[in-house]
């Protein structure tokens, strides 16, 4: 893909981007207040994502093979039965 077609594309994806946001009708420095607030909310999604998504499915994980395996006895509990 030569340069020109890639700068055309990516046009099209803007332009696509605005008709589907309905930004088109705003002012330049509307837009600009739009797009900076969309985009440092979708920054934040992401850096949450990415700190914290692997942190609780450890956890799940860990929780429910724990779940499958079943509890193991505690000795503790065996000796008092006897």
């Amino acid at each position: 893909m030569d340069m020109k077609n890639m700068r055309e594309y990516m046009g099209w994806l803007y332009y696509q981007y605005l008709l589907i946001t309905g930004i088109y009708v705003l002012e330049p420095w509307e837009q600009s207040i739009f797009n900076t607030v969309l985009f440092t909310m979708v920054a934040m999604v992401i850096y949450t994502s990415y700190v914290f998504v692997p942190i609780h499915v450890q956890l799940a994980l860990e929780f429910f093979s724990e779940l499958i395996r079943g509890q193991p006895e505690s000795t503790e509990q065996t000796s008092q039965m006897k």
